[in-house]
């Protein structure tokens, strides 16, 4: 009997022993597993939401449906190549690309525009955008006669001299949550975040004054 007892004493340490490795060993595995995934998700979620311009602090926010509505509703009746500054997501992009524009977005987070490519497939309109991965300030805009904005305050007094230092004067610049500082909208649609303001570059730059005092020369 003492030499039984000795036996299983000895037996039942070494199994609790294991017991207590193998938990141990999936405790590991849980945690590894749930602390893999976490850093993945940080992974794919900052890029989404760090700013998206380096030279004034602009995040990624979504535009709303309203507000990609009365987008559409300023580009009525219009025509010709559109870009949209910093495109996000691409929602705009694509809206406009249904309605039959060529749409091109600019974006210097290549989540996003890894990510607008996609949907841009997606939804079946890829052969008419086109998403690039750069700096507003380092692209011209001179061939777009339509022009999208979602910026912020810090930002339009210089995107306003850029643009109207590039835009011929047919160009429309739709501008969303905030408006320019010294232009004057040509039209104005939705209420608080959704408000959108469309400026006609010829207004701002007086090219109809400059063409009526042309036009007599011309005749003469």
């Amino acid at each position: 009997p003492g030499a039984m007892s000795q036996a299983l004493a000895k037996e039942i340490p070494q199994e609790q022993g294991e017991g207590g490795s193998r938990r141990s060993g999936w405790g590991l595995l849980v945690t590894a597993g749930v602390g893999g995934t976490l850093v993945a998700l940080y992974a794919v979620a900052t890029p989404f939401v760090t700013p998206a311009l380096r030279k004034v602090c602009l995040p990624f926010v979504p535009a709303t449906a309203a507000q990609i509505q009365n987008v559409l509703k300023m580009l009525e009746n219009r025509s010709g190549p559109l870009v949209d500054i910093g495109s996000g997501d691409g929602r705009v992009v694509i809206a406009a690309a249904k309605k039959g524009f060529q749409a091109v977005g600019y974006e210097l987070n290549p989540w996003l525009v890894w990510y607008s490519r996609y949907r841009a497939w997606r939804d079946g309109v890829h052969q008419n955008t086109k998403f690039y991965i750069s700096d507003l300030w380092k692209v011209s805009f001179s061939h777009y006669r339509n022009v999208v904005v979602f910026g912020v305050p810090q930002m339009m007094p210089q995107l306003e001299k850029k643009l109207e230092e590039e835009l011929e004067c047919n160009a429309r610049i739709i501008a969303c949550r905030f408006p320019f500082p010294c232009w004057i909208p040509d039209h104005t649609t939705g209420e608080g975040i959704d408000t959108v303001w469309a400026y006609d570059l010829k207004h701002s730059r007086g090219c109809e004054a400059k063409g009526l005092e042309i036009t007599p020369e011309t005749e003469s």
